[in-house]
């Protein structure tokens, strides 16, 4: 089905046997700056999968190269064992392995102790996202630095890693040295554009005279970093045809660190269409001889496909769609594409878990960063009659989880459609890819022998009379309503929930303000929902920010949306009561009295209660009952589909 996705590419002394491959990202599974079992558990199964190869997360080269306190450190021969570990896991499935030598610049996050580190960049330009101001670099730690990159190569080639891939993607520290804006030396160093690539000319330099003949060498940049200070794509494409011949293939990206507007694209969220870089990835791989790598959210191998057939790139990452499902290149081989569970883009346990601070997973597919706990489950010795109520994210995964290991499931919904609050999700601006997870989920669900059907209301008889050996209460929440005084006989100003808005409710013609309790995509969505309608819109969030419990790149482009739709935002609000045509509202900080007027509507955006009273029934009558979902506690997707989880595996 996809004859040159499956075709192999050779590159220094190695043949990768496909077009397709999981590109560095953090995982937040280092143990101290090295490399663990988890982390080897977690790329083993993307190798064991079938893709072609994998690029480990970045490697620091020196002590000043420690962005993150989630970083691998590779500046010692101590951490040859776990390199060469790592790499004889992925080997064993046919897969290679490169490992990414990463040094931030003034691009620093966070460090072990929590305090703000020194930065060190080419010059003394601040960063704008993470408000660092870096020290300029004195000519001796350059040459220290650049001899890092070299050292830490050696290391990779001893343990066993493939190749090497330097990083002078999103505004790091080679890429600061390139760009005329972040670099503004007198030196050797800066100036002139041949000064300018000194540095990085220098480190590949570094690496292949510290490796051996035919050891891979790789470099990853952005084209164009989508910032106002940052490199330009003619700038990037003339930086990667200056350095083609020293290096074995180039993986192109876009957008920066140091931005926010740049950093989007570091892991673009649902709105950025599949394979949005590859027109620019043809247009170098046009001018260069060495093969290109593409990445930007391509999740199917049809669109991996097309991409490489038009020759607009030799290898495609597909990194987040082996988060979802670490199988998709078999299963694409084996022509089971029915089968794949497709990456929506939503950003919330991949990257989002990354920039919590702990490790990364998939909210379709918590497996992903837990193989060694939930990686291979047991098929059951004691087959149990498992009745599930509730035919949403959480039901859906109990159910395939549980019929997967042997168990006799079957599954109620009372609606027509499966996918409980998921159906509403997919409905708000910019959303529409989330309604993914449920053919996902129901797929899954149906193929292990879970039976299904919709319609079909549960009450305490109907489930009493199935005689389960368990019963699975999954039937989500319903939307909750704060206490609203009315301070006048006079109000006129009708009431409705955000599951009516999206499900069509006509809202009178006028102003509309919108209150946020949860500061996720929700509020924020229907704000610039009704605002598309044409009404002016004020969105009162009950928090620092609207959208503040979003992933940081999620809530950016959703705050752009409703900032162009000119949804007015006022933060720190909580809901009191109503009078007329005027709204009051208590700052949450201050406490002071805050009047909105002229409102010809109010829409609550503000939480769900757990729908649990079956629960109550059937536990004060003795039935093996569980709760899982919203109707355990209201919370996300995520939480959901990992109560499924664990529920199908502990019986």
């Amino acid at each position: 089905m996809f004859p040159n996705l499956f075709s192999p590419l050779s590159l220094g002394s190695i043949t990768l046997k496909n077009r397709m491959f999981s590109s560095g990202h953090d995982t937040v599974m280092a143990e101290k700056g090295r490399v663990g079992d988890r982390l080897i558990a977690y790329q083993s199964a993307r190798a064991a999968g079938g893709v072609g190869h994998i690029v480990l997360q970045v490697s620091g080269v020196h002590e000043t190269a420690e962005y993150t306190d989630s970083e691998l450190m590779a500046t010692s021969d101590e951490v040859i064992p776990g390199y060469r570990k790592i790499a004889e896991a992925i080997h064993a499935h046919d897969c290679h392995v490169f490992a990414q030598l990463f040094h931030g610049g003034r691009e620093v996050m966070t460090t072990p102790d929590g305090l703000l580190g020194v930065a060190w960049a080419p010059s003394a330009i601040p960063n704008e996202r993470f408000h660092v101001m870096p020290r300029a670099l004195h000519i001796p730690l350059i040459e220290e630095i650049v001899h890092g990159f070299g050292l830490t190569a050696a290391r990779m080639a001893t343990a066993g890693i493939d190749g090497v891939e330097i990083v002078a993607s999103h505004g790091y520290l080679p890429a600061q040295f390139i760009n005329p804006r972040t670099n503004i030396r007198d030196d050797i160093y800066g100036g002139s554009f041949e000064n300018r690539m000194r540095f990085t000319r220098e480190v590949l330099d570094a690496v292949r005279a510290a490796t051996p003949e035919g050891f891979v060498v790789g470099l990853r940049i952005s084209l164009g970093e989508r910032d106002q200070d940052g490199l330009t794509p003619p700038e990037s494409m003339q930086a990667c045809r200056y350095l083609a011949n020293n290096v074995d293939y180039l993986s192109v990206t876009a957008g920066s660190s140091a931005t926010y507007s740049g950093s989007v694209h570091i892991v673009p969220p649902m709105n950025y269409p599949p394979g949005y870089l590859a027109d620019l990835s043809s247009q170098l791989r046009e001018t260069v001889d060495v093969p290109v790598f593409l990445t930007g959210r391509v999740n199917t191998p049809a669109e991996a496909e097309r991409i490489i057939s038009a020759g607009k790139a030799d290898a495609v990452a597909m990194t987040r769609a082996l988060i979802c499902d670490p199988l998709l290149p078999n299963k694409a081989q084996d022509g089971e594409t029915e089968t794949i569970r497709l990456c929506i883009g939503c950003n919330q346990a991949c990257i989002g878990h990354f920039h919590l601070g702990v490790p990364i997973s998939c909210i379709q597919y918590p497996e992903s960063g837990r193989e060694r706990e939930f990686g291979s489950l047991p098929m059951t010795a004691n087959v149990k009659r498992v009745l599930i109520v509730g035919g949403g994210p959480a039901g859906l995964k109990a159910a395939a989880v549980a019929a997967a290991r042997g168990h006799d499931v079957e599954l109620w919904e009372a609606a027509a459609t499966l996918g409980g609050q998921t159906q509403l999700a997919q409905l708000l601006p910019g959303r529409a890819e989330f309604g993914g997870i449920v053919p996902n989920l129901v797929g899954e669900a149906t193929r292990a022998g879970a039976r299904i059907s919709t319609n079909k209301t549960a009450d305490y008889k109907l489930i009493t009379e199935y005689q389960a050996d368990l019963v699975v209460l999954a039937t989500g929440a319903l939307p909750y309503a704060p206490p609203i005084e009315t301070l006048d006989d006079e109000v006129n100003i009708p009431i409705f929930d955000s599951w009516e808005v999206l499900r069509g409710a006509q809202l009178p013609a006028g102003a509309i303000l919108v209150a946020d309790w949860r500061g996720d995509w929700i509020g924020l969505g229907v704000a610039t929902l009704v605002a598309e309608r044409g009404h002016p819109v004020t969105l009162c969030v009950q928090g620092w920010t609207a959208g503040h419990a979003l992933q940081q790149y999620v809530r950016k482009e959703m705050l752009a949306d409703a900032i162009r739709h000119r949804v007015s935002i006022r933060d720190d609000l909580r809901i009191r009561g109503i009078s007329g045509d005027t709204v009051y509202l208590g700052h949450t900080l201050t406490e002071e009295a805050v009047e909105i007027s002229g409102v010809s509507a109010i829409v609550l955006a503000t939480g769900h209660r757990a729908n649990d009273s079956l629960f109550h029934e059937l536990a004060e009558r003795g039935a093996n009952v569980r709760l899982i979902g919203d109707a355990l506690a209201p919370r996300t997707a995520e939480e959901a589909v990992f109560d499924g989880l664990r529920v199908g595996a502990e019986f």
